[in-house]
């Protein structure tokens, strides 16, 4: 139920060399934060788009976000 602002800092994700923060890419509500990570934080890159997620927001306003697939081919026209 918390709030976040676009840029915020919403996580920090460590490994073994190194800590990197995480920021809110819109701002908006919390629903929900993913638990589940804590025991198996591997799953934010084996599965990003499924059980890897960090947190669940309902965006402030109405955000411009791309899908995975708008943003490829956003990232691939720009080369």
């Amino acid at each position: 139920g918390g709030a976040l602002v676009a840029g915020q800092e919403c996580a920090v994700v460590e490994s073994v060399k190194a800590a990197a923060d995480v920021y809110a890419p819109v701002g908006g509500t919390v629903l929900a934060v993913n638990d589940t990570l804590a025991g198996a934080p591997e799953q934010i890159n084996t599965d990003p788009y499924g059980a890897g997620w960090l947190v669940r927001l309902m965006p402030s306003g109405a955000p411009e976000l791309l899908d995975a697939a708008a943003y490829r081919a956003l990232i691939t026209d720009a080369d």
